[in-house]
């Protein structure tokens, strides 16, 4: 476990882990009214939640599975990187990839959140790489 600090707006839902083994915490949108998100279209959802996550770790904000199975709806940007030195409000990017409008509600459990460790690297200049069996091969190249 990490040490995160959290602010709460007033009203505001605390993210909760739903089991003992869950590796992400739910994050409740904090609306002060619904908001519809029609098909195609996507909208940003507040969660009324500033963290002061440690150096060297970030947040990942990832779609639930039940709302993209059931609803269609995920994350444009999935999965999300709140990186330690961001101290603003925690905003859910939410698309509606299925065929019917989705109403966003207070309280909502809208997105997962995921704490990882972070390595960032360093870069050696250098005219050519080592060769490997797979080379410049990517883009589905190995077949289905």
């Amino acid at each position: 476990m990490i040490p995160v600090k959290i602010k709460i707006n007033p009203g505001a839902f605390l993210p909760k882990y739903q089991s003992k083994s869950s590796a992400g915490l739910d994050l409740h949108a904090f609306l002060e009214e619904p908001i519809i998100i029609s098909p195609g279209k996507t909208k940003l959802i507040p969660t009324g939640l500033f963290l002061e996550i440690p150096s060297g770790y970030e947040a990942q904000i990832r779609p639930r599975s039940g709302l993209a199975l059931k609803n269609g709806i995920t994350f444009l940007n999935s999965p999300g990187t709140i990186d330690a030195d961001y101290r603003g409000e925690i905003k859910i990017i939410v698309t509606n990839l299925g065929p019917d409008n989705f109403e966003v509600t207070n309280g909502l459990r809208i997105a997962q959140m995921v704490f990882a460790k972070v390595y960032q690297a360093y870069f050696t200049e250098t005219k050519s790489l080592s060769e490997t069996s797979r080379n410049q091969g990517g883009f589905g190249h190995t077949g289905l």
